[in-house]
């Protein structure tokens, strides 16, 4: 089995692991109620609003 000669860098090592560490950042839509963006498929944080209604009854209305 073959073995490698000489020992990686530090630097190398993680220099090639750092291309599969990226955190993206997620697909965001606008709510059609309020116009905030927000995650798919999931309430309005802002309104309470989820596929034109209300679920989570907001108190300072």
């Amino acid at each position: 089995m073959a073995l490698p000669k000489y020992k990686k860098s530090r630097a190398k090592s993680r220099a090639r692991r750092s291309i599969n560490m990226k955190v993206t950042l997620p697909g965001l839509s606008l709510c059609p109620k309020c116009g905030e963006r927000k995650m798919p498929h999931r309430v309005c944080p802002k309104c309470g609003y989820y596929k034109n209604r209300e679920v989570i009854l907001q108190a300072d209305k």
